[in-house]
């Protein structure tokens, strides 16, 4: 049986090697995309990851899947590892973390959030 600390130290540590995972279509990591929509621990050791996709019918989905699984094994000794993809929870700019954002930025020489509220005329309040 897992304490909620331990819940919780595993918890930094999977997010902490989560973000050694990129996303195949913008090169920031999975995290600070914004893709990791649900980590839950279960007091058994159980790992469950709800994430996102930053394009549907992403074409490398398996691929994603199996990275982030071996992460969390190579991470904590989880009992179990479930991923699963949420693809009814579209994928915005607006849920990049402010780390996502300035990694894009310094890629690409521009703020992606800014030209999505731009282009799409959606405050990033409205999104959160």
């Amino acid at each position: 049986m897992l304490t909620p600390q331990e819940k919780e130290e595993w918890k930094k540590k999977l997010m902490d090697a989560l973000t050694q995972v990129y996303d195949p279509e913008i090169p920031v990591d999975i995290v600070n995309l914004g893709l990791i929509y649900e980590l839950n621990i279960s007091d058994e050791g159980d790992v469950y990851i709800r994430m996102g996709l930053t394009a549907p019918g992403c074409p490398v989905v398996d691929d994603l899947i199996y990275t982030v699984e071996q992460v969390v094994r190579e991470t904590v000794p989880a009992k179990s590892v479930q991923v699963d993809i949420d693809i009814e929870k579209q994928w915005t700019p607006l849920m990049m973390t402010p780390q996502g954002r300035e990694k894009f930025k310094q890629m690409y020489g521009y703020d992606i959030v800014e030209m999505w509220v731009q282009t799409y005329g959606m405050p990033v309040s409205d999104q959160q």
